[in-house]
């Protein structure tokens, strides 16, 4: 999931320093010594305090047109855009308990081998996501029959 957010920046005249306020976010702001450098630092800021609210099941706040920002004397807007898929893999660490159901054989064969069921569940997952390809519902998958991979054996 992408997303775009505009950020106030002011530049301190006396360093060069820049402060970035994230007016959407409350509370999130940050600073570098650099512009480059304050734009990446936005970037992470924002990402964090995102995922911290996606993580805790809060809806995130939608997204002001630029336009609509006015920034204090002295500063100026810009879009940040975050990239929350990969700040999540990178950075997520959330877990959440779930209880799964499978035929009590499997469960017999997997306990007889010491399977840990959260991390063959966690790494098939995980696989799953780095290989994904679009969802049956998106734009670009929809109204397409699906195909039955069963059917290719």
């Amino acid at each position: 999931m992408k997303l775009t957010y505009p950020a106030c920046f002011y530049e301190d005249p006396d360093t060069g320093a820049y402060a970035v306020v994230v007016p959407d976010l409350p509370g999130c702001a940050t600073g570098a010594d650099n512009l480059a450098d304050a734009i990446l630092m936005g970037i992470d800021a924002a990402s964090g305090w995102v995922l911290s609210e996606l993580e805790e099941g809060r809806p995130i706040p939608a997204t002001s047109a630029i336009n609509a920002i006015e920034p204090e004397r002295g500063g100026f807007v810009s879009l940040l855009v975050l990239d929350m898929d990969a700040y999540a893999e990178k950075h997520g660490n959330k877990t959440v308990r779930k209880n799964l159901t499978l035929p009590a054989w499997l469960n017999t064969f997997a306990e007889s081998r010491q399977v840990n069921f959260s991390r063959v569940l966690q790494d098939s997952l995980t696989d799953m996501y780095r290989r994904r390809q679009p969802s049956p519902l998106s734009p670009a998958t929809r109204g397409k029959k699906p195909v039955d991979n069963a059917a290719r054996r």
